[in-house]
């Protein structure tokens, strides 16, 4: 399963394009596979024939995990024996779960049982069966779970054999475990497996580094729906969301400034020639696309901005790659990306925002188009809001907040060099950062510098 965006960890195969038996070529598309990101196709990475299929039409997976075998016309097995050519079926039979165990795929963690002679408390969840029928139900069970899956069991004090997997061979998924608990969360009942006589009455509490990376819904099981409450289960987006914030805030010591910025500049470009523009594009000249190419511009006079903390040093990247923040419906976000934003005219970045966010919406992203960003914009500033504080984009350092731009009075110098009270279009602009990878000095004098270009910038030249 490939890796389809930073955040992602899971994919469901939703069709496999060729049989079991059928002669493929590299590149060429193999199957359908379906993320809380994207849906797209993956191309085979190899020529030969598909002499195996791991995983079935509709299961989800881990990222890694083996889905498939390729070969020549003598496919070889595991243990190094030619292995008969398979002919095609349209619906190729589900592999037996033993047959996974001879190549269990990397995610999976192999469960190893304890020596005899002093016998440490193990949760059910982890549980191998007695190593006298390793070949047993519950050894194929241990072995089948995935380590998230085993991680949900122990640290919510369920027994496997509670819920009902609906994965190949009978595996237990991650659905499955938060399909149990949510469940028994809406019948105001928290089950909890019966601990050995060794282990302790209640489940242990989740490791920081467990505990970080799993969202609310996971970690906080205490409250008890009462009579009228609505319980709504997270769906796979949300959950990815709130996996990924509160990985990000666990990761980065976040930080936040905030800078008024003058838009009249801007505003002057868009009532002279947003009528064309509207005509000849298609689509309205917003705000937007004029902040991202200010921000853009700053970026080449501050690029530890545009940059990921690896351990101990700050990775300044070459290319900057403008992730851009889009709502799904209030369903989620995904952050879209335009790909080397340097490069790219004010007229460029409205056209790529706005196709970017159309196929976001519409699920038709491919896995490309969210891979690969390094500096983000988040925009409320269609709502009116007035001070947005994002949350880090991970692994990059920084995210600029766009805020609703409204008619206020300020304070002009006239050109003889006196004050005087105008009318001007003013918002705010905001960023949070990572303050490992910089200071408070560094990034206020690069929302100086975004006001500047905003202010100053001839946008209809280059309009």
């Amino acid at each position: 399963m490939p890796q389809l965006g930073e955040t992602v960890t899971e994919g469901t195969i939703t069709r496999w394009m060729k049989s079991v038996g059928e002669q493929v070529e590299r590149d060429e598309p193999l199957f359908e596979v379906s993320t809380d990101k994207v849906d797209t196709e993956v191309p085979s990475p190899a020529a030969g024939v598909l002499s195996e299929i791991l995983v079935a039409e509709g299961e989800t997976v881990d990222v890694g995990t083996r889905l498939a075998v390729i070969g020549g016309e003598q496919a070889a097995t595991a243990d190094g024996a030619p292995a008969a050519a398979t002919s095609a079926s349209p619906e190729p039979a589900p592999i037996p779960a033993t047959a996974l165990e001879p190549a269990p795929e990397p995610a999976r963690a192999e469960v190893v049982p304890p020596p005899p002679s002093a016998p440490p408390p193990v949760p059910p969840a982890f549980a191998a069966g007695p190593p006298s029928a390793p070949n047993g139900a519950a050894g194929e069970e241990a072995l089948l779970l995935s380590p998230m899956v085993r991680r949900l069991l122990a640290d919510n004090g369920i027994n496997a054999a509670q819920v009902r997997g609906t994965g190949l061979g009978g595996r237990i998924t991650r659905e499955d475990v938060l399909r149990y608990i949510d469940g028994q969360r809406a019948n105001g009942q928290v089950r909890a497996a019966a601990p050995a006589p060794e282990a302790p009455t209640a489940p242990p509490a989740p490791p920081p580094q467990v505990a970080s990376a799993l969202p609310t819904a996971v970690t906080q099981r205490s409250v008890v729906p009462s009579a009228g409450d609505r319980v709504v289960p997270f769906s796979n987006v949300r959950r990815r969301t709130a996996e990924h914030m509160v990985r990000s805030k666990s990761t980065s010591p976040h930080a936040f400034i905030a800078s008024e910025t003058d838009f009249e500049n801007v505003e002057r470009v868009r009532r002279s020639h947003g009528a064309r523009f509207r005509d000849e594009e298609g689509f309205s000249l917003t705000y937007l696309p004029f902040v991202a190419r200010a921000s853009v511009e700053a970026l080449r006079e501050f690029p530890n901005l545009n940059a990921s903390v690896s351990e101990d040093s700050l990775v300044v990247h070459a290319e900057i790659n403008l992730g851009i923040a889009v709502d799904l419906d209030y369903e989620g976000l995904i952050v879209p990306v335009v790909h080397r934003a340097e490069e790219v005219t004010l007229r460029g970045i409205a056209r790529r925002v706005h196709d970017l966010a159309d196929r976001a919406r519409t699920r038709q992203l491919s896995a490309d188009d969210i891979v690969g960003g390094t500096f983000s914009i988040t925009n409320d500033g269609p709502f009116g809001t007035y001070f947005t504080v994002p949350i880090i984009n991970q692994p990059q350092v920084a995210i600029l907040a766009t805020d609703g731009i409204k008619r206020r009075p300020v304070v002009v110098v006239t050109p003889d060099g006196s004050e005087s009270i105008a009318i001007h279009s003013v918002g705010v602009l905001g960023m949070s950062w990572d303050h490992r990878a910089v200071d408070g000095a560094y990034v206020s004098a690069y929302l100086r510098r975004v006001g500047e270009i905003l202010s100053t910038r001839d946008w209809s030249a280059e309009l």
